[in-house]
C-alpha cells in the first residue's frame, strides 16, 4: 500500500513512488492494483454529475486538501523558475453556489436539447440537472433555457448559452441560434418577462443583438455601477472578486497615483483611492469604465491602449508610485520587461496563471524586486484552475 502524498496539476493523486492514480485525496492509502482506501481528506462529491461533468475536477477534496493544492500550485510554478517560494497567504476558496457567470455548451439531438458543461478533455455535453457551483439565480434558468433552446436550435446544430448575474439580474446570451420572425420575438421576449431576465441577446455570428433590456445593465465595482458590455470579463464570484481587491490594495501599501493596466471594466480601478490610470485594449470595456468613472466623478484617466504592443515605458511609468498588473492567462512579459527596469515601488501582480505568473515574477525578481506575499485563491472552486495576487516591493 502507498499513500497519496499530493494532488498534480490536474487533479490526479500523487502516491510517494509518483504513481498517479484517478480521483484520490492526500490521504488516501492506494493498493498494487490501484484500490484506493479512502483517508481523511477524500470528500463525498455532492454532485450526481462528478467527475464526469468538465466543470469540476476536485470534488473528492475537502476544502484543507484543495487550500494546499492552490499553495501546492504555485509554489511548484515558482520552483520552476528557481524562485524560493515567499510568505503563501491562506487561501481563498469561494463557497459553493457561488459562480456568477458561466458559458454551458447547447446541441440539439433530435427532440432532446442537451445543455450543460463538457466532459473533461472531450466535447460531449453533459445534461445538467444539478450544478454545486453556479449560483441558484442562474441554475434556476437551466430547464427553462433547455426548452427554449430546443426551439430556437437548428437539429444537430451547437450552440451555447452564456449567463452572468448582473445587477439588474441574470444576464442572458444564446449563441448560434436563429429568431427570425414574429413568432420567434415573441419567444424571446415572452422568455425573459417570466424569468425577469436583466438582458436577452442572441449571437447568430454576426456579434450580440440583444432582444430585451427594459433599464441599462451593470455590474457594480468599488460601490459604482459599470455598464457590462456583452461577453465581457467579470471575476468569477463576488467572494473571489472581494479577497482579490483586499489584496491589491494590501499590496500597493496605500500609494496616491497608482497605474491599473489590464484595467477590464475597473475592478481595482475603481476600489482604489487616488489618482489612477486605467489601461485596457478592449474597446467596449474602455468605454464603459470612462463612462462610470466620471458618472462617479472619480479620479481615473482611462487609456485605451493595447499592452501587448504598446506597454507603457520606463518614462512613462516614472509617474507613478505603484502599478496593478491584471493580465489574461498569457500574463504580461512585454509590460513587466518595462516594469523590472523602472522605479516602480510597489507593484500588486493579479494571476489566472502561476506558470506565467513565476515567469513574470522572475523578469521583476532579477529587475530588482522583492516578492513580498503571494494570496491563492480559489474562485473556481473544486477546479484545478489557479488564480493569485501576490506583492512586490524595490
Amino acid at each position: 500500500m502507498e499513500m497519496i502524498v499530493r494532488v498534480a496539476a490536474r487533479g490526479d493523486g500523487v502516491t510517494e513512488s509518483n504513481r498517479h492514480v484517478a480521483l484520490a485525496a492526500p490521504g488516501d492509502l492506494v493498493s498494487d492494483d490501484n484500490i484506493v482506501t479512502r483517508g481523511p481528506h477524500h470528500a463525498e462529491p455532492p454532485c450526481r454529475h462528478f467527475p464526469e461533468c468538465g466543470g469540476c475536477q476536485l470534488q473528492h477534496l475537502d476544502d484543507a486538501a484543495f487550500a494546499v493544492f492552490l499553495t501546492d500550485r504555485i509554489a511548484a510554478a515558482l520552483a520552476t523558475q528557481g524562485i524560493a517560494a515567499p510568505e503563501i497567504l491562506p487561501p481563498h476558496i469561494s463557497p459553493p453556489r457561488s459562480r456568477r457567470r458561466a458559458a454551458l455548451s447547447a446541441e440539439k439531438r433530435g427532440n432532446r436539447l442537451l445543455l450543460g458543461f463538457k466532459a473533461e478533455a472531450s466535447n460531449r455535453i453533459i445534461d445538467m440537472r444539478e450544478c454545486h457551483i453556479l449560483r441558484p439565480e442562474l441554475f434556476a434558468l437551466v430547464e427553462p433555457l433547455r426548452r427554449l433552446m430546443g426551439e430556437l436550435l437548428a437539429p444537430r446544430k451547437d450552440g451555447a448559452v452564456r449567463m452572468t448575474l448582473a445587477d439588474q439580474g441574470p444576464d442572458v446570451l444564446l449563441e448560434n441560434v436563429a429568431a427570425d420572425g414574429l413568432r420567434a420575438a415573441e419567444a424571446l421576449s415572452g422568455f425573459a418577462q417570466d424569468h425577469r431576465l436583466a438582458r436577452l441577446a442572441i449571437d447568430d455570428g454576426f456579434g450580440a443583438q440583444t432582444r430585451w433590456e427594459p433599464e441599462p445593465v451593470t455590474i457594480s465595482l468599488g460601490g459604482v455601477a459599470v455598464p457590462l458590455p456583452h461577453g465581457a470579463f467579470l471575476q468569477a464570484t463576488e467572494e473571489g472578486e472581494a479577497a482579490l481587491v483586499e489584496a491589491v490594495r494590501e499590496g500597493l501599501g496605500g500609494a496616491a497615483i497608482v497605474a491599473d493596466l489590464f484595467a477590464g471594466l475597473g475592478t481595482f480601478a475603481l476600489s482604489i483611492q487616488g489618482r489612477v490610470l486605467a489601461a485596457e485594449g478592449d474597446r467596449d470595456a474602455v468605454l464603459a469604465l470612462k463612462s462610470a468613472a466620471n458618472r462617479a466623478q472619480r479620479q481615473i484617466f482611462v487609456d485605451h491602449r493595447d499592452l501587448f504592443r504598446a506597454p507603457l515605458d520606463e518614462k512613462d511609468l516614472a509617474r507613478f508610485d505603484a502599478v496593478v498588473l491584471d493580465p489574461p492567462r498569457a500574463g504580461a512579459k512585454e509590460q513587466v520587461a518595462q516594469l523590472a527596469r523602472a522605479s516602480i515601488a510597489r507593484i500588486a501582480y493579479v494571476s489566472c496563471n502561476p506558470a506565467t505568473f513565476a515567469r513574470d515574477a522572475k523578469m521583476l525578481i532579477d529587475g530588482g524586486y522583492r516578492m513580498l506575499w503571494v494570496k491563492p485563491v480559489g474562485q473556481f472552486r473544486w477546479s484545478v484552475h489557479v488564480e493569485l495576487a501576490a506583492a512586490f516591493a524595490r
